[in-house]
């Protein structure tokens, strides 16, 4: 199938637009868990300096998708923050006809149903009784590899064929966001902030995050 110019220009366009809140909402919780979590803090700094070396004045080493696929801890840390704060916490389904779910329960033809992304984050029965720490290492294989959950367990960017068109794009856009702020600056969160999550379609902070930013000495 061939497209023209302007079917590629829109559906671009649309995958930026529409993970543009999203993504606003996952880095807004992974900067708080990481900065609430100074050894996490840690090991991504390691890992960002392992991957691009140290900064020095102006010789900055130049960000490219095939580095930032590396970062093995950072991806790691994002699903994990994704898996506690998914941005979008609730997802809706409508059924066209009679069909049977897995777990035996009968759906008549035109029912509602709702996944709870956000409950499902902290399950015990799916992710054991440390479902509700904040661990990284749960994302990482004894050889230092991505451990691949599917996604009907990690629901966040949906599963099946309606999974996320743009489920790749948004790591990529994630992760290089994530690595150069965190290999210029450290991220303090001011103290007695709320950090409440906002009834929304998308799981924005309630009150936002207040932090103070102090640029890192090399």
């Amino acid at each position: 199938m061939v497209h023209d110019d302007k079917f590629l220009r829109d559906a671009v366009f649309n995958l930026f637009v529409a993970g543009r809140d999203p993504i606003t909402s996952a880095l807004t919780w992974f900067f708080w868990l990481v900065a609430t979590h100074p050894l996490v803090e840690a090991k991504i700094l390691e890992e960002i300096k392992k991957v691009f070396g140290a900064i020095d004045g102006e010789k900055r080493k130049i960000l490219v998708k095939e580095d930032v696929r590396k970062l093995v801890y950072l991806h790691g840390a994002i699903c994990e923050s994704l898996r506690l704060y998914p941005a979008v916490p609730i997802e809706r389904k409508q059924s066209l006809k009679c069909d049977t779910l897995p777990s035996g329960h009968r759906v008549n033809p035109n029912t509602i149903i709702l996944f709870f992304t956000y409950a499902m984050g902290r399950f015990e029965e799916i992710w054991g009784k440390d479902c509700l720490e904040f661990k990284p290492e749960r994302w990482i294989s004894e050889k230092g590899g991505t451990i691949r959950v599917p996604s009907y367990k990690f629901f966040s960017f949906n599963a099946g064929p309606r999974t996320c068109m743009g489920k790749d794009l948004s790591f990529i856009q994630m992760k290089m966001v994530a690595s150069t702020i965190l290999r210029n600056y450290h991220i303090q969160v001011v103290e007695n902030h709320p950090t409440t999550p906002a009834h929304s379609t998308v799981l924005f902070m309630k009150h936002g995050l207040k932090v103070m930013i102090t640029k890192r000495e090399f």
